[in-house]
């Protein structure tokens, strides 16, 4: 019954939408992201384009990267040390860690401190949805062999992962949340009823869309895209979406 699950999937992003309009009017606030890691220029490019630049020039979202080792005190502004245990890899130290979430901690109040580790609640758009109705997150970005322990131990209240690999540091893990996220603060997307139709916004992956012309050297859009009949349309997307979804993720149907 694909029609029933997108209805009902819909109904809860749409739910998640409308407390995400209310939570920004009643608080007047800006989402406010801080990104703490030991190579800044990894995410100079990501938020200075598109729609993540455009819902930071609409002033909805503000994203600030701090580079850890500006919090070290160590004179050479290290940020890292050998493993305990011996083996191959650094370790990222405690304290440039503990100074940099004390700081912005003593500037206002965050609703999470997100670590990126291949250890964490995988991300997915539901977590995303979650994740776009809080106000202010600090991403901690890992890097060499990982964190000490007790960081994650005594600071960081959450971990996510957006995959079962290895990257050379959380960077771009951090790029790609903060993407999935700021796109669902009201008013980023010029049309925010976008993000209803985004794959896994309701389990299903997106049907297939098309544009001008209909017909490109014999490579035809289906008729009924044509017809300007809404409704007949608004069903074919849906067993399209479902369809494909049942092809090529059938784990997200649950059935």
């Amino acid at each position: 019954m694909p029609q029933i699950h997108t209805i009902l999937i819909t109904l809860e992003y749409s739910f998640i939408l409308f407390l995400n309009v209310v939570i920004t009017f009643a608080k007047n606030q800006i989402m406010r992201i801080d990104i703490l890691t030991v190579v800044p220029e990894l995410l100079e490019s990501p938020f200075k384009h598109s729609i993540i630049k455009r819902g930071q020039d609409k002033g909805l979202i503000e994203i600030q990267v701090h580079n850890i080792r500006d919090f070290s005190t160590d004179k050479h502004r290290r940020t890292d040390d050998y493993a305990f245990s011996g083996g191959a890899g650094m370790v990222m130290t405690i304290q440039p860690i503990e100074s940099a979430i004390n700081f912005l901690k003593s500037q206002r109040e965050y609703d999470a401190v997100i670590y990126t580790s291949p250890d964490g609640v995988q991300l997915s758009q539901k977590e995303a949805n979650k994740l776009s109705l809080l106000n202010n997150i600090i991403i901690l970005c890992g890097h060499y062999k990982g964190i000490d322990q007790r960081v994650r131990d005594h600071l960081v209240t959450m971990e996510i992962s957006i995959g079962d690999y290895v990257l050379t540091g959380g960077e771009l893990a951090a790029a790609v949340i903060v993407d999935a996220v700021a796109r669902l603060v009201p008013g980023v997307l010029s049309d925010e009823t976008s993000a209803l139709t985004d794959s896994f916004q309701d389990n299903l992956l997106s049907p297939p869309v098309y544009t001008r012309p209909a017909d490109y050297n014999g490579w035809k859009v289906p008729e009924i895209l044509l017809s300007g009949n809404d409704k007949k349309i608004a069903e074919w997307q849906e067993q399209q979406a479902y369809e494909r979804t049942k092809r090529l993720r059938p784990d997200l149907l649950n059935e």
